[in-house]
């Protein structure tokens, strides 16, 4: 059904109507095949307007990826390029082909992704058209012990194309979200596999909301913001280009320097630099302190009533009320 839908969405407008039975007729199948497929849009949070003689029309436009705008571009400049119109998840995609030899610097991005992936497992909401998801397969030479900071380096390096795009109040939250005044309004999920002492190879995933904001924060319960919200509308073709673009060159400069070249300038952009937060580990302790920035490894600094203590891994979240 998914080839289906997407194919009747690309012939509908969100200003005039048009007819099952014209859409049928382009597309060969029959008047039922259609009738499911809107059925299955407004599922899937795209609102499709039904008018009984006058047929189906689109709430609101979709923004749709153009691969023709870009895919020549991003070959000429090395990379691997893989688009899909629907596909589970981009960082599973790559995950099997790197273990099947991809090359690297491997793109995998698609139209709609229907089994996004956050961290620890969750889920990551991109309703058809708002958002932005794609996948780069990354081999370094660099052992896996070696890349304990690299989630935070591609955050810095995907806040400075936001800010080159106008968004100059972009920001990182450690580990890796990326936030706009308290908002989300990306994440990143980074996949490694290799040897700990040799080669490694980490499949970087980054999705960004560009529509749909408010809604989606009232679906997952907390703060969400998007790009359009700041910015007016966006073009997703040009910002994939500009993330991924800034995310190669992050890369390069993480493997030539690792992460103590973004140390300074991920603690300039921190969020919650020199707040209040509370940090919940992987075992579900709950430690509050003063966020002090990040060190040489990309370990967060909090300050406790115990003293300096360094987290490599867990949540944080700005606390309610500051003391």
């Amino acid at each position: 059904m998914n080839k289906v839908l997407l194919d009747v969405l690309r012939l509908l407008s969100h200003q005039d109507f048009v007819s099952g039975e014209q859409i049928a007729r382009r597309l060969g199948c029959s008047r039922a095949t259609i009738h499911n497929a809107i059925q299955a849009a407004n599922e899937v949070g795209v609102v499709v307007h039904a008018v009984q003689g006058r047929g189906y029309r689109l709430a609101g436009p979709l923004d749709w990826l153009r691969p023709a705008s870009f895919t020549e571009r991003l070959k000429a400049a090395g990379f691997h390029f893989h688009y899909f119109e629907s596909l589970p998840s981009t960082n599973s995609y790559l995950l099997d082909e790197s273990r099947k030899g991809a090359p690297h610097r491997t793109v995998a991005i698609a139209e709609w992704q229907t089994q996004g992936r956050g961290r620890r497992g969750r889920t990551w909401l991109a309703p058809l058209g708002n958002g932005l998801a794609f996948s780069l397969l990354w081999r370094s030479g660099r052992p896996a012990a070696e890349l304990s900071g690299l989630s935070l380096a591609v955050g810095v390096a995907l806040v400075g194309a936001l800010q080159r795009l106008g968004l100059m109040q972009a920001n990182v939250k450690w580990p890796n979200d990326i936030v706009v005044q308290g908002e989300k309004l990306a994440g990143v999920l980074i996949e490694l596999s290799g040897d700990m002492l040799g080669p490694s190879a980490a499949v970087i995933g980054v999705g960004i909301n560009l529509q749909g904001g408010n809604e989606l924060g009232q679906s997952i319960g907390q703060p969400v913001t998007d790009l359009s919200s700041h910015l007016g509308l966006v073009d997703r073709n040009e910002v994939f280009v500009a993330l991924l673009t800034a995310l190669d060159e992050g890369l390069a400069r993480f493997e030539r320097v690792g992460f103590v070249a973004f140390q300074e300038e991920w603690n300039h952009c921190h969020a919650y630099h020199e707040r209040t937060v509370d940090v919940i580990t992987g075992q579900g302790e709950r430690i509050t302190g003063l966020a002090k920035g990040v060190d040489e490894l990309g370990a967060l600094l909090l300050d406790t009533r115990d003293g300096l203590r360094r987290f490599h891994s867990g949540e944080v979240s700005l606390r309610g009320v500051e003391t």
